[in-house]
């Protein structure tokens, strides 16, 4: 039953989640892959109906799942094709048509001659490009449109054999294509310039470098680095360091060498800096054993000007000590740099491993000579080996040194001396050194006591054992029972328990087995294995000498104390030591199983990086999943590509947490190819990961490219293939499909899986019903609607609120107010939204009746009136001429909210003078004034705007000067309304006054405000000037996004402004508007009244092009304008084209191009347009006909012989006449 319902989950799960996003190729094919492993993982799972009457449910353990996941995965497939994109019209169509015309709004200028055009020239595609560049320095242009532009660049280039593109247009499409990231086209471009034998200016793989780079793409960053370095050309600085970088990052150490080393070589001095690139550089070369290039690198760089930090210099020195100590030391003095104190410490710590103590020393004093100052960590390390070394009184003589030095000697110094006076036999001092070490201000710990037990223990100094653990006792460092032997607990501690040591009393008068005497002169000795005795309490004596962090970090870890352990490893690096590899391991592992503790991971890793090419697969796969888990998802790729580079075993774990990690950040190229290395891995999640991944893959943000289709598609099949397969599904399941198909709209589908699931009487969650009900009532199911809503009530009598809401949100009043009854009948209180949301619904309906029942109650209630209800009621008293009734509720509303006044006198305010009420505004800004309130932005523009559509215009300017004044910037609407009313009355020098204080403040009109402006002066005849101000708007950017001159392109081709008028319409279609169909007929009879037919064709096409229809006039001009110019073959073409658009030709403009072929004596053409006039419907008169026939004589014979017979019988048949054979035909 467990697996059981752990299925269901998973059912259900993929469900909701297929059922809430939508769709694209990539993702679809990773959830296929996801959703046919779950099918084959996971067949144990039922789902039960809530009616017990139903047959009994198949296992879906007999269903072949994996069957019906490729089944489902078939029959979505065709969600997978994109839908082709609309297609405009293009008589002559050709590759570069569409995306030409999805750049024209860009530079319609250039691309407007190119819509007619077969093949573009080179100096065609240069000049667009010009054009183009042009834009993109002034304003944004979209990436798309830089796509467009490149299909045309390559499509040009593949017209005809021999194009070749001028070196300049390559130029600038790399330099637009490096503006916009594009750089994948940009080396398809560079390989064809190279075909070309086209050179490149460095600074295109300059951008290309510095792209990839910025997308961590380091292989083809490196690359076009080679192909750069091929050509001799050299890159920036900048660019050097960001590859530097990266492939630092990477940990690439050959190529960060290599590429450092290029740069190193051009001999550029070095800036400040720039010196973190080369010292990472270093760094990297230190930690993978490249000691000499390292040096030899550094070297270079100080030739340059390059000052090395300490830091460097001293990852240098380190790497020499593991070689030769002698090389460190003349390495610091080649330099002429003194080590750090981490790094003089490690220097004498080796030295004493390998050479003693006494060679260390020496180290010391040449590295003092060099400039190294020694803390108490370096004199306590020396202390410390002659204390192993037994050489007391030399580690007094440092202690000597330390202390006249001003420095504090640290706890493992004390525990080091106290360890060698036991081992020298001199206990009776290690008293002293404890309590110089207590007034020295370092506390003893646990361990300094253990040194003691066991020295004294060694000694046989037994009542002093005794002592020490008294004092153990009262420091509360152990607990001991009054009836516990303190010789006992001691024996413990020093881990003698298992040895039964007894202390007994020698009662022999010879005294033969005394060892040592008490205080009172008895004989004792000790009943143990002494020598197992003495190896164990010296043993603690001897590791007490010299700490060995690497034992103490495995207790802690092996303990749990793992943010002790840590703690433990900064003080291991002061003292020169390195941890193990079996510690630093267990130290991650602990450190990765508590959240908290990951980022430790991190920290440490940076101190030991040499460590991670040595861990094992096991805690590699721990710390890619605990980097993932806290988002460093960067962190964690960085070490699954080490793992990678080291042929390492990668679990479905550390998978499964990368991939969820990538869908978090949203890193799609990264997530792919992830993915990849997932599916090759042979990754198989389990049930809660694929369930989580589902959800990461549908809900986080990933499907922002195109999406066809929403996965409750597949969902509803996938539920359509259960059920066939005699599998029920509960509640859950429709419930999610239902929710999924409303999301996506489709509303009929989720009606039929509605009726299924009543016809099973089963009733979607409460959620769902509160989606569809509205929907319900929308699409007149009133029936099923009240039926689901009963259903609903029945169980969840909370959900009247929820009802009520639903119905006033979708304009239910009704409904709404049934429901709001039955809750009172019910005894239930509803609360105040409930009472403003009816109050909107019944002053929306203009229900003054109900209006004023619900006011009355809410005002016996007390409830509170929101300001969207209060909206609402002034709305309908001010339409309905009950201002009063306003007046005296916003006296009420005031008096109970203080803070929201001036809300609710702006929209009294707005109101009255949506009414005319302008007496009642005056009286109400009077009051305003007398109650001290300020008026604000949104008070000045709806008195603008009311006081200039009141007519009152006078009014309307004086708040308006009084807003400018105040520095509030108008509305739109204010400036539309009051320069439009200016206008209307003929007062232009104040509207033109107004437009120059709004440009100085540059501040962008509307465009209705511009249309006014510039049609009052051309209705005064100053067309110059109405040009100059169109002109300061483009030029000072003050042309608003969503800007109309369809008006006035008209008006200035009326005036015979062509220029202007094209101009207008350009800046339209550069802000993403589309003029009308009228502005480019305007535009076209402008250019054929001045027999500019060219320019007037390039109009019309791009017209066409826009899926704008032209007027018949326009037809009709552009055909008699090619006929008089004696070219009916054009005129011929634009009927077709006519035809071919859904136009018909009208019957002049057919006897115009046939009068036009037979001027030209072209009788066939002629006779071929007369046969279509005849299928438009039109009938040629008798003098077409006998002018076509007369024309036949000038036929030569042999042409008369195979035409004019066809043609005479086409011609007769097409006026009512039968040929001869069809005439016996019908008599027969």
């Amino acid at each position: 039953m467990k697996s059981r319902s752990r299925s269901k989950l998973l059912c259900n799960q993929m469900l909701q989640n297929l059922s809430y996003v939508n769709s694209n190729n990539a993702k679809l094919k990773r959830f296929s892959s996801l959703f046919t492993h779950i099918s084959i993982e996971f067949r144990f799972f039922t789902c039960s109906l809530t009616d017990p009457s139903l047959k009994p449910h198949k296992y879906l353990s007999s269903f072949n799942f994996n069957g019906i996941a490729h089944s489902v995965i078939s029959k979505y497939s065709h969600f997978l094709d994109k839908k082709e994109p609309k297609r405009y019209y293009f008589p002559n169509d050709a590759s570069f048509k569409i995306p030409l015309l999805d750049i024209s709004d860009v530079i319609p200028h250039v691309t407007r001659r190119f819509l007619r055009v077969l093949r573009l020239k080179p100096e065609d595609v240069l000049e667009m490009l010009l054009g183009f560049q042009f834009e993109c320095e002034r304003v944004a242009v979209k990436s798309t449109k830089v796509e467009s532009l490149w299909k045309i660049f390559k499509c040009a280039s593949e017209q005809y054999k021999g194009f070749r593109h001028f070196p300049k247009s390559c130029e600038l499409m790399a330099s637009i294509l490096v503006r916009h990231g594009m750089f994948r086209e940009i080396q398809l471009l560079l390989l064809a310039m190279e075909r070309q034998g086209i050179s490149m200016d460095s600074k295109v793989f300059v951008s290309l470098i510095e792209g990839y780079v910025g997308v961590g793409d380091l292989e083809r960053a490196v690359l076009v680095y080679d192909q750069m370095r091929e050509r001799d050309l050299v890159p920036s600085l900048f660019c050097y360091h960001a590859l530097v970088d990266l492939l630092v990052r990477m940990k690439r150490t050959q190529l960060a060498f290599r590429v450092s080393l290029d740069l190193v070589e051009l001999g550029v001095s070095v800036c400040e800096g720039e010196n973190a690139s080369f010292e990472n550089v270093v760094k990297l070369l230190c930690r993978d054993g490249m000691i000499q290039e390292a040096r030899n690198f550094v070297r270079k760089l100080m030739a340059l000007g390059f000052e090395p930090s300490s830091l460097v210099l001293n990852e240098i020195a380190l790497e020499y000590c593991e070689q030769d100590f002698e090389d460190s030391l003349r390495f610091f003095a080649e330099v002429k740099c003194s080590p750090n104190v981490h790094t003089g410490n490690k220097i004498v710590f080796r030295s004493c491993t390998r050479f003693g103590v006494e060679r260390a020393n020496l180290f010391r004093l040449k590295l003092e000579h060099l400039g190294f100052m020694p803390d108490e960590v370096t004199f306590g390390i020396l202390i410390c080996w002659c204390c192993r070394e037994r050489k007391l009184s030399g580690a007094f003589n440092y202690l000597s040194e330390l202390l006249s030095r001003g420095l504090k000697p640290d706890i493992w110094c004390y525990h080091a001396l106290i360890s060698a006076l036991f081992k020298e036999d001199l206990w009776k001092h290690a008293q002293d050194v404890l309590d110089e070490m207590v007034d020295m201000g370092t506390t003893p710990v646990l361990s300094t006591f253990k040194i003691l037990l066991a020295g004294y223990c060694r000694a046989r100094r037994f009542d002093e054992v005794k002592m020490v653990i008294r004092e153990m006792v009262n420091c509360g460092l152990i607990e001991s029972s009054a009836l516990e032997d303190p010789l006992s607990k001691a024996f413990m501690i020093v881990e003698l328990k298992t040895l039964s040591v007894r202390l007994k009393r020698d009662n022999d008068v010879e005294l033969s087995k005394t060892e040592f005497f008490d205080n009172l002169g008895n004989g004792l000795y000790l009943d143990t294995d002494l020598d197992e005795y003495d190896k164990r309490v010296t043993g603690i004596l001897e590791d007490s000498m010299v700490p060995d962090f690497d034992f103490l970090i495995r207790e802690e870890c092996s303990n749990g104390n793992f943010e002790v352990a840590y703690s433990l490893t900064s003080e291991m690096a002061r003292w020169g030591q390195e941890p193990s590899l079996s510690v630093i391991s267990a130290l991650l592992k602990g450190l990765c199983s508590t959240r908290s503790n990951i980022k430790l991971c991190s920290s440490l890793l940076e101190k030991m990086p040499k460590l991670v090419n040595q861990l094992d697969q096991e805690v590699l796969n721990l710390l890619v999943q605990a980097y993932c888990k806290i988002g460093l998802t960067r962190k964690g790729w960085l070490t699954f590509n080490q793992m990678l580079e080291m042929n390492l075993s990668i679990n479905s774990e550390t998978f499964t947490a990368l991939i969820k990690g990538l869908c978090k950040k949203e890193n799609l190229r990264i997530l792919h190819d992830c993915w990849d290395f997932a599916l090759n891995g042979k990754w198989l999640p389990g049930l809660v990961d694929c369930i989580s991944l589902v959800e990461c893959l549908c809900h986080r943000g990933m499907l922002k490219e195109l999406s066809l289709t929403g996965f409750s598609s597949i969902a509803h099949l996938f539920v359509e293939e259960l059920l066939q397969h005699g599998c029920a599904l509960d509640q859950i399941v429709y419930s999610h499909l239902i929710k999924g198909l409303c999301k996506e709209k489709r509303y009929k589908v989720a009606f039929t899986i509605l009726d299924i699931m009543l016809s099973w009487k089963m009733v979607p969650f409460l959620d769902v019903s509160l989606i569809l009900i509205p929907h319900l009532c929308k699409a007149d199911k009133l029936q099923t609607a009240v039926e689901l809503m009963e259903n609903v009530l029945r169980e969840q009598t909370t959900s009247h609120s929820d009802f009520t809401k639903r119905f006033c949100v979708t304009g239910k009043a009704g409904e709404a107010a049934i429901v709001f009854q039955n809750m009172l009948s019910k005894g239930l209180l509803p609360d105040a939204d409930i009472y403003n949301m009816l109050l909107q619904q019944f002053c929306h309906t203009k229900n003054l009746k109900k209006v004023r029942e619900l006011l009355g109650v809410i005002t016996r209630k007390t409830a509170s009136l929101t300001i969207s209800s209060y909206r609402s009621y002034v709305r309908l008293m001010c339409l309905e001429g009950k201002v009063d009734y306003a007046l005296s509720l916003k006296k009420i509303i005031v008096q109970e909210s203080k803070s929201d006044s001036i809300i609710l006198y702006n929209i009294l305010i707005f109101y009255l003078l949506s009414a005319g009420k302008i007496m009642q505004v005056k009286k109400v800004l009077n009051e305003l004034q007398e109650e001290g309130f300020l008026l604000n932005e949104v008070t000045y523009n709806f008195l603008v705007y009311g006081f200039s559509k009141c007519k009152d215009v006078s009014t309307g300017m004086h708040y308006l000067s009084a807003m400018i004044s105040k520095e509030l910037r108008p509305s739109y609407r204010s400036l539309n309304t009051v320069i439009t009313s200016l206008c209307d009355i003929g007062e232009l020098d104040k509207v033109l006054e107004l437009s120059r204080q709004i440009e100085l403040k540059g501040w962008i009109l509307g465009s209705i405000a511009q249309n006014s402006i510039v049609e009052g002066l051309l209705f005064q005849d100053k067309v110059e000037a109405a040009k100059q101000f169109l002109d300061r708007m483009v030029y000072k950017g003050l042309t608003p996004q969503s800007v109309r001159y369809d008006n006035i392109i008209k008006r200035f081709c009326c005036l015979g402004r062509q220029d202007k008028a094209v101009d207008l319409l350009n800046v339209m279609l550069k802000k993403g508007n589309m003029p009308s169909s009228t502005s480019y007929d305007s535009v076209i009879r402008g250019f054929c009244s001045r027999n500019q037919l060219n320019q007037a064709m390039d109009f019309h096409t791009e017209m066409l092009d826009r899926n704008l229809k032209p007027s018949i006039n326009t037809w009709d001009l552009l055909v008699q304008q090619y006929c008089q110019q004696g070219q009916p073959a054009e005129a011929a073409k634009l009927l077709l084209s006519m035809v071919q658009v859904g136009e018909t030709p009208t019957r002049p403009m057919y006897c115009t191009v046939i009068d036009g072929y037979r001027i030209e004596n072209n009788p066939g053409k002629a006779s071929e347009l007369m046969q279509m006039m005849q299928q438009s419907g039109y009938e040629p008169d008798f003098d077409a006909h006998w002018s076509l026939i007369s024309n036949l004589n000038n036929l030569s014979d042999k042409d008369h012989n195979k035409s004019s017979q066809g043609f005479l019988s086409s011609l007769l048949a097409g006026s009512g006449f039968s040929s001869k054979k069809d005439l016996n035909s019908k008599m027969g």
